[in-house]
């Protein structure tokens, strides 16, 4: 596959992401709460995508071991809002 193509695949997974966050309505309801009570609200987001070509003269996968990450209830309900299970 060509650069062009990766570029043209990270743009549209960059935006099909921005979309499901914009189309939350959980995440709009959490930023209505905060505006009504007087405040601007103001969500960044970071990401980091990133491509490895799975071809034939690839290096096969390493294992690596399982970590537990610390979660704070906000952590575990922000990722229920995009759809993602923290366990």
């Amino acid at each position: 596959m060509r650069d062009g193509q990766l570029k043209d695949y990270k743009k549209k997974l960059e935006s099909a992401i921005n979309d499901a966050l914009v189309s939350s309505p959980q995440i709009n309801a959490a930023i209505q709460g905060i505006r009504e009570h007087g405040y601007d609200v103001f969500l960044i987001i970071e990401a980091t995508i990133g491509f490895n070509s799975r071809g034939s003269g690839a290096a096969p996968a390493k294992k690596l071991s399982a970590v537990r990450l610390q979660l704070t209830g906000q952590d575990e309900k922000f990722l229920r809002s995009l759809k993602i299970s923290p366990e």
